[in-house]
C-alpha cells in the first residue's frame, strides 16, 4: 500500500480545501494519506478511504506532502533528514521559497504529487555539535539533543531579550578569523542564504552552491563582514559575553551557549530531498519570490 505523510500549517481554515481535495484523489488513487494525533486534532478528522487518523509519522512512505509555508517545510525537511523521502509543498505561507506549487495550482499540484511527476533536488543542511563534551554528563545529553538537529535554512546565534549587546568570535578548523560585538551571528545554507542572512546583507547562494555563510546580526564594528566557508571547514562559535547566548535552529529555539562555551557547525550535503517540478529554476524562482536583484 502507497503511504504518504501530510503536514499542515497551524491554521486549518487556510487549508482544509486544499486537504479535502488531497484526500479524495487519494482514495481515487489507493494511496493512503497519513496524518498524526495533531493534524487529526487540528483538522477534525475521522478515518475513511485515502486516510489514516491519529498515525505515527514513520519514515516507510514514499513521500510527505506540505500544505503551508517555508516554516512548515523546514519542519518536514527536519523530520525526514536522512531519509530517501522527498518532501513535496504546496506553498499557504507568504513567501513558501522552499515550495514545489503555489496554492492556485493545488489541483494540478496533488495530481503531480500523486503521480510521481516531479524531480528530485538533494538540500544540504548545517549539523550542530557540542564541542569538547567528553567527561561531562551534561554536555553529553547536549550533544545527543542538538545533534537530531539539522539546520536547513539557517542556525541564528542571538543575545537574550534585554541583555547587554554580545562578544562572538568564530574559527574555522581551529584558526579564529573574527570576534566581533554584535547582537547575533547567522549561519545559513544556500537555501537560507535568502532570508535572515540577506537582511543581515550577506550573498544569495544559489542551490547547488557547496558551503555555508556566516554574517552577523547588527554589528557595532565597521569591519565585520560575512565570510563564506567552503563545505569541508567546521565552524566553531564562541560566546565571550557575560550572559548566555541563544541559538534557533531554522527559526525555531533549539539551545543556548553559556557563557565562556561554544558549539561547532558543519555543513552536511544531501541532508534532505525537495520535490520540484520539471524545469524549474532557482533563478526563476528568485526573481518571482523577491523580484529582480537589479534594474
Amino acid at each position: 500500500m502507497r503511504e504518504i505523510t501530510v503536514f499542515t500549517h497551524r491554521r486549518p481554515e487556510d487549508t482544509s480545501a486544499a486537504l479535502g481535495l488531497l484526500v479524495a484523489a487519494a482514495a481515487d488513487a489507493g494511496v493512503i494519506l497519513r496524518l498524526d494525533e495533531e493534524e487529526t486534532r487540528k483538522h477534525g478528522l475521522e478515518e475513511g478511504p485515502g486516510i489514516a487518523v491519529n498515525a505515527p509519522v514513520k519514515d516507510g512512505v514514499e513521500l510527505c506532502v506540505v500544505l503551508g509555508g517555508d516554516g512548515t517545510i523546514l519542519g518536514a525537511l527536519q523530520r525526514y533528514a536522512g531519509t530517501e523521502v522527498p518532501v513535496f509543498a504546496i506553498n499557504f505561507g507568504q513567501i513558501g521559497f522552499l515550495a514545489t506549487v503555489e496554492p492556485q495550482d493545488s489541483e494540478d499540484g496533488i495530481r503531480r504529487a500523486l503521480d510521481g511527476d516531479f524531480e528530485l533536488l538533494r538540500l544540504p543542511g548545517i549539523a550542530l555539535d557540542v564541542p569538547g563534551a567528553a567527561g561531562s554528563e551534561a554536555a553529553d545529553i547536549h550533544r545527543r539533543e542538538i545533534g537530531r538537529k539539522t539546520a536547513f535554512n539557517d542556525v541564528a546565534i542571538h543575545r537574550k531579550v534585554g541583555e547587554r549587546v554580545a562578544q562572538i568570535a568564530y574559527a574555522l578548523d581551529g584558526e579564529e578569523v573574527g570576534s566581533v560585538r554584535c547582537d547575533g551571528l547567522v549561519v545559513a545554507t544556500p537555501a537560507g542564504s535568502t532570508g535572515y542572512n540577506l537582511a543581515n546583507g550577506g550573498p544569495v547562494m544559489a542551490w547547488g552552491v557547496e558551503g555555508f555563510v556566516v554574517s552577523f546580526i547588527a554589528p557595532h564594528s565597521l569591519a565585520a563582514r560575512t565570510l563564506v566557508v567552503a563545505p569541508r571547514d567546521r565552524l566553531t562559535i564562541y560566546n565571550r559575553s557575560r550572559e548566555p547566548l541563544d541559538v534557533a535552529v531554522d527559526g525555531r529555539p533549539a539551545y543556548g551557549i553559556p557563557p565562556g562555551e561554544a558549539i561547532d557547525a558543519r555543513f552536511v550535503d544531501a541532508a534532505g530531498t525537495i520535490a520540484q517540478l520539471p524545469g524549474s529554476s532557482f533563478y526563476r524562482r528568485l526573481r518571482q519570490k523577491f523580484g529582480r536583484l537589479a534594474s
